[in-house]
């Protein structure tokens, strides 16, 4: 623990001295920690744990400063950009392993890997620069969101190929209890959680009971997410914004402290996994540059053109902001490494895509979003006013 923290701390210093994001220098520490070059610290259960809590924190912080109304207004414009952004990049390194002439279902398992976004490194980027208020910003969350729930689509449908058998009602009923599970807490949320804290913490006599109730809250949403059948993540999110009109601000100084202490596990975490393996031959290296500049482009490309509509200033941010696979991309990987769909080799070139989005993800949001940063604590100053 004092590696991890004491290098993720260290080297983000080092990277905000040098005037880039210091969350770069978190994940540098996990490369340089990890198998990949000192061979200090492995991947291991506990330090999983610790980075699934730190991410966990991580997005019910960020909920805490969203309004659900400003996000249900651009729910169609979320929605197109989610739904274009999975296809493009689907079917982009579906073809690619294809020219490649890997077996159909591993070229089908690199399109499912490089669809879904890590809400988490955009999150964490948009929040320290004061910028969730943004328009940008708020679609990048909703769609992201989005894009959790198609991406487990996506991937409940290529894991069925890959054991020989699709169930058409298995994945209807999935779709349809995680999109009723977020609209249902997006839209009534608040409201409910308006009326019953105040009423449940006036008879608690426990010490800090307020954030007590919000940490029940957080878990029993992270919970049912992952009944459901989508991330963890998107329950904590959505716990963070049902509370955000509700809880007072002790709550968010004790959630930005636990994050602070928890968010460098997740971060160094992806790092840790960067294989070198991935550059041992001169046809692997090769692929697996022409899957990260197509890891890039699609997410840029196409999450840009679905918020084309909103101008080319917010098309530009919300396409970099969509672009961090991070761990979502290496648990696909990690699965069709476990069924067989994917060689060692092609399991090796999905995890570098994934680390390498996310590594490049916060240079570009400060490029986008610049000019528009706000001194720390802007958005609390905006939420009270």
């Amino acid at each position: 623990m004092l590696l991890v923290f004491g290098s993720a701390k260290l080297l983000a210093e080092l990277l905000e001295r040098l005037g880039q994001p210091g969350i770069v220098g978190e994940i540098l520490a996990g490369v340089i920690l990890g198998p990949g070059v000192l061979a200090w610290i492995s991947p291991t259960d506990l330090l999983k744990i610790l980075a699934d809590l730190g991410v966990m924190f991580l997005l019910f912080r960020v909920g805490l400063e969203v309004k659900p109304s400003e996000l249900l207004k651009i729910g169609a414009t979320a929605t197109v950009v989610a739904t274009v952004g999975v296809i493009v990049p689907f079917f982009l390194g579906w073809a690619i392993l294809t020219a490649w002439g890997a077996p159909r279902i591993e070229a089908i398992f690199v399109g499912a890997a490089m669809v879904a976004t890590s809400v988490g490194i955009t999150a964490q980027v948009l929040s320290s620069k004061g910028l969730l208020r943004e328009r940008s910003s708020q679609i990048i969350l909703a769609a992201a969101v989005i894009d959790d729930v198609l991406g487990l689509l996506v991937l409940t449908l290529v894991s069925g190929m890959a054991r020989g058998s699709v169930n058409p009602i298995e994945i209807g009923l999935t779709a349809l209890m995680a999109v009723l599970f977020v609209v249902l807490v997006a839209k009534w949320g608040t409201r409910a959680m308006g009326r019953i804290v105040p009423r449940v913490q006036a008879s608690l006599r426990v010490a800090e009971g307020e954030f007590a109730l919000a940490l029940i809250f957080l878990f029993t949403l992270s919970l049912l997410a992952i009944w459901i059948g989508v991330a963890a993540i998107v329950g904590a999110f959505l716990a963070g914004m049902a509370l955000a009109e509700s809880v007072g601000q002790r709550v968010r100084d004790f959630t930005n402290g636990t994050a602070e202490l928890l968010v460098p596990f997740f971060l160094v975490g992806i790092g840790l996994h960067v294989d070198p393996g991935v550059f041992r031959t001169p046809s692997t290296m090769a692929l697996a540059a022409i899957v990260l500049l197509a890891a890039l482009a699609s997410k840029f490309i196409g999450c840009g053109l679905g918020a084309w509509p909103l101008g080319r200033a917010d098309a530009l941010r919300i396409g970099v902001g969509m672009i961090p696979r991070g761990e979502v991309g290496m648990v696909v990987a990690q699965l069709g490494l476990a069924m067989g769909a994917i060689s060692q080799p092609i399991y090796g070139v999905v995890v570098f895509m994934a680390v390498a989005t996310t590594i490049a993800a916060p240079p570009l949001l400060k490029i986008v979003y610049r000019g528009l940063e706000r001194p720390e604590g802007a958005d609390e100053i905006l939420r009270l006013g």
